[in-house]
């Protein structure tokens, strides 16, 4: 990395050297220039051989990079662009290049929710100006899941300041199970997205465990600068390490599941596994397979197992396996 960095600033220095027609650069002068400029950026005393330089000025020249650049040698001795408005940095874009920025941009403009990206909002705009100028308006080819009507995402950027600054919150929270919503002083931590929705994790004391918000139940979030915050350095990887979903419940709920997978869902779930600690426990010779996880047994692992319909068996525990038994039955119920 440090090397392309290097040579970058070289590029660039090697660039602004000959952009200026009023002086005559030789060899000697271009090294000492790139010397300069990486003791500048760098800090330090950096050896630019001429066989450097010389390599620098072959690649600009050349299309490797894409800068084709038109540089002559005059009097022997002398470089220059023969083309004196000529810069690396006003290189067009080709349709590769335009390609990319295009799925690029459409991939951004899906995070706009946040203020970290609220200075890249004039760079996008820029940038869709220039893909439209420069090529035919084509549809995006990658499109990520999100839900812009989901309610509460209008939270999400003031509880990322929160946690980022460490200020607590008093925040008006109306779960589906309460009749009215009611006012808790909050400690925010993380902010986690699962299947499409996000949620808020932290305390609302010391003494009590973690708790966990969706943001479409949050009615009303403010500031409360005169409570300290609590800070207990929370690493969301190790909280969610045996947990599917947001759902995480105490280590004891933590299990080996083995599930039976038929044939035509084994690449599926081989390929993208239903959780970071899956492991194959056997092939079978009708082409299923058995997978174990170690994850805590949840609603969310349920609602994952019952989406399978039935492609997938819970093996074991007896627990859940009964547990998916009744839903299937119950459902059967609906359709008789």
């Amino acid at each position: 990395m440090a090397t392309n960095k290097n040579a970058l600033i070289r590029y660039r220095t090697i660039d602004k050297c000959l952009q200026n027609n009023n002086r005559n650069w030789t060899l000697d002068d271009l090294i000492e220039a790139c010397s300069d400029a990486l003791y500048e950026y760098e800090g330090r005393d950096i050896n630019v051989s001429k066989r450097t330089v010389q390599m620098d000025i072959q690649i600009m020249r050349s299309d490797k990079l894409g800068y084709n650049a038109p540089i002559v040698v005059h009097d022997k001795r002398f470089y220059r662009y023969d083309d004196p408005d000529y810069s690396i940095t006003d290189i067009p874009l080709n349709e590769n290049d335009m390609n990319v920025l295009t799925e690029t941009v459409e991939m951004l403009k899906q995070f706009k929710d946040f203020s970290l990206f609220s200075e890249l909002g004039g760079i996008i705009q820029r940038l869709e100006d220039k893909i439209y100028i420069e090529k035919t308006k084509q549809a995006p080819i990658i499109y990520l899941d999100k839900n812009d009507n989901l309610k509460g995402l209008e939270h999400l950027d003031v509880l990322y300041q929160a946690i980022l600054k460490k200020i607590v919150l008093r925040i008006t929270y109306k779960s589906f199970k309460s009749r009215k919503a009611s006012e808790v002083v909050f400690h925010p931590f993380i902010l986690k997205e699962f299947n499409n929705r996000w949620f808020l994790v932290g305390k609302t004391s010391a003494t009590k465990s973690i708790v966990t918000f969706a943001l479409d139940r949050i009615e009303k979030v403010d500031y409360d600068l005169n409570i300290p915050y609590l800070d207990i350095n929370f690493n969301g990887e190790e909280y969610y390490k045996n947990t599917i979903g947001v759902t995480v419940l105490p280590e004891e709920h933590v299990q080996e599941i083995h599930l039976k997978v038929d044939r035509s869902n084994a690449p599926y779930v081989l390929t993208k596994p239903l959780h970071h600690t899956q492991e194959t426990v056997e092939k079978l010779n009708d082409g299923s397979i058995i997978v174990k996880l170690d994850v805590h047994i949840n609603y969310e692992l349920e609602r994952l197992i019952l989406g399978f319909g039935e492609c997938i068996e819970v093996i074991k525990p007896r627990l859940l396996r009964k547990r998916i038994k009744n839903n299937l039955q119950n459902a059967v119920k609906l359709y008789q």
